[in-house]
């Protein structure tokens, strides 16, 4: 029998174990479940601001307030365990060598979330899992998920000043699959083998977490000014968006989760056109019914506020996955009680009082008594020893080896922290979906009397549309349906004028009758892009330098001018 059991059935006053969720558009919620049958035994909330764009509590005193009214509301004894779920900071994956230690792994991944612009201001915590598919090589692929120390410490010091003790923090990412996992929502997409997406909707845009059974194997994010849009407009914006992100992740099953009261689940699910049997949940008002049953205790127009996240940390070990995330320990509670503190104790028909340290005390002296016999045996086989000990300098010698190569290696790869390979696939990746959008957008805008005679799309966003129409309704329903289809570029009508061969021409013929076209610009460039200056040099001739700017804007960005693009009116 080891300590842990011992320690277990001697009873010797554990705290409580009680699960608390930082959840954006509810607040702090405190749950407890009932394992055996399902439900919510305990639960109630308080509203806590929280800062999508800093990823942070905005007030540290107001998380106090909000946890001694919860604990009083509930009359639950405040000098409990607490195992915490925060919103997600940073998630995503990193390949490293296999030979590294896990400390130089940890310092790898500190160096490369430091990269964001939340770590910049604050100093990171890191947690890594090994991801399920390794590559072949000498490479072992890991993912890694990050939050602000400073905000783990001041949960802490809060809650310890309140007489409470932080026995883990989990991220939303994970609690959410343990919520789906635990009331058997994806019950079918979870089992082995299933490939499958989960896709959360937030404030700050959506996520794709491409999940095979249980296991992540990727994930991606795309940031999306959600708030700036109105009605239908964000569901445009989302569909327009995911259709490319989704056909990097082929998949039979797409799960949509909304944790944002500004998206249904339900329509976005209606409304994207994607392979595979979609289902959705909704985590926000739209919810029509409870996630699990809530027991009498709990009021109604709380049970509505229930989250998945709370469902999802307060499971704990009654749902296991793969991969798992925690800052402050394994998330397994452990004993913290005071080592003074007497504690009354039932041992079948036996009662006693007794204080934790003399119970350490008397289950350190049993380990002993057990121990003996096994120091006894040892006395009898020094040879054993001594031939162990060769083996063991003969490992350390390879060791020492290792740790030469590893050396060598990182040495190598300092000399290249310049480039970051992933930095510039993302960047190439998202220049090529931004263009794709843009032709795609002309293919379907076009109208039967207007054809195009420039066109120009730059890596950074940056749009120019020439073109002639023969009626200036065309010029608007297409400039209509450019700016629907390309959400966020800020694209505006430059120029629309008459042609003409001279200004009295363009002054005293009637459009109507003269059968004239129009030609018109659409960009969303400055006067600086669309007009450059010239860069001049010492010894340059002035034609030349005149000439520079309108050499530019006869191209596009792929070399060569996009002629008659649509149909010429006839």
């Amino acid at each position: 029998m080891d300590l842990k059991n011992i320690f277990s059935q001697l009873s010797m006053g554990n705290k409580d174990t009680v699960y608390l969720s930082v959840t954006p558009g509810v607040g702090l919620e405190l749950i407890q479940l009932d394992m055996v049958t399902k439900t919510v035994k305990n639960y109630s909330y308080r509203p806590l601001e929280y800062k999508e764009s800093l990823r942070e509590i905005q007030d540290i005193e107001a998380f106090k307030t909000a946890v001694t009214e919860l604990f009083d509301e509930l009359k639950i004894n405040i000098r409990s365990n607490i195992v915490l779920n925060l919103p997600m900071v940073l998630f995503g994956s990193k390949e490293l060598p296999i030979l590294l230690a896990d400390e130089a792994v940890n310092e790898a991944l500190i160096s490369e979330v430091e990269q964001s612009y939340v770590f910049r201001r604050y100093e990171p915590i890191v947690s890594w899992s090994d991801a399920p598919v390794q590559p072949s090589g000498d490479l072992r692929k890991l993912f890694y998920t990050a939050i602000q120390k400073k905000m783990i410490d001041e949960i802490k010091a809060a809650l310890l000043e309140l007489g409470a003790n932080l026995a883990g923090v989990q991220t939303s990412l994970t609690s959410v699959l343990k919520a789906l996992d635990f009331a058997g929502l994806a019950e079918t997409q979870m089992k082995d083998g299933v490939s499958w997406n989960l896709m959360l909707i937030t404030q700050n845009g959506y996520s794709i977490c491409s999940m095979v059974g249980k296991n992540i194997v990727d994930f991606y994010e795309e940031p999306l000014a959600i708030k700036s849009f109105e009605g239908d407009e964000i569901y445009n914006a989302i569909n327009a968006s995911a259709q490319i992100a989704l056909m990097g992740y082929p998949a039979n099953y797409l799960y949509i989760v909304s944790e944002t009261d500004m998206v249904s689940a339900e329509l976005l699910a209606g409304r994207l056109q994607v392979e595979g049997i979609v289902n959705y949940l909704e985590n926000n008002d739209f919810k029509k019914q409870d996630v699990i049953p809530v027991g009498l205790d709990v009021l109604e127009s709380a049970a509505h506020k229930i989250s998945l996240e709370a469902i999802g940390i307060a499971a704990g070990s009654a749902v296991t996955m793969p991969m798992t995330f925690d800052f402050v320990g394994s998330g397994d509670v452990s004993i913290k009680d005071n080592p003074n503190e007497i504690v009354h104790v039932e041992l079948g028909s036996l009662e006693f009082n007794i204080s934790p340290n003399s119970a350490k005390n008397i289950a350190l002296a049993v380990a002993i008594v057990l121990l003996i016999p096994v120091f006894a045996l040892a006395l009898f086989v020094p040879v054993i020893v001594g031939k162990k000990q060769a083996k063991l300098d003969e490992i350390s010698s390879k060791k020492q080896q290792l740790e030469t190569q590893v050396n060598s290696m990182e040495e190598q790869q300092n000399k290249f922290q310049d480039f970051d390979v992933n930095t510039e696939i993302k960047k190439i990746l998202s220049s090529n979906r931004a263009k794709l959008m843009a032709y795609t957008a002309l293919g379907d805008s076009v109208p039967s009397k207007l054809w195009l005679t420039y066109f120009v799309a730059k890596d950074n966003g940056k749009f120019n549309i020439k073109g002639v129409s023969s009626n200036v309704e065309d010029v608007y329903t297409f400039f209509r349906n450019m700016k629907d289809s390309l959400i966020g570029t800020h694209l505006r009508l430059h120029k629309l004028e008459m042609q003409a061969d001279s200004v009295d021409d363009a002054v005293t013929v009637d459009p109507a009758q003269s059968g004239s076209n129009y030609e018109f610009e659409l960009t969303n460039m400055d006067g600086s892009e669309l007009n450059p200056s010239v860069q001049t040099t010492e010894g340059q001739p002035a034609e030349s330098k005149q000439q520079a700017p309108q050499e530019q804007n006869t191209v596009n960005n792929l070399g060569k001018p996009l002629l008659n693009f649509g149909n010429n009116g006839n």
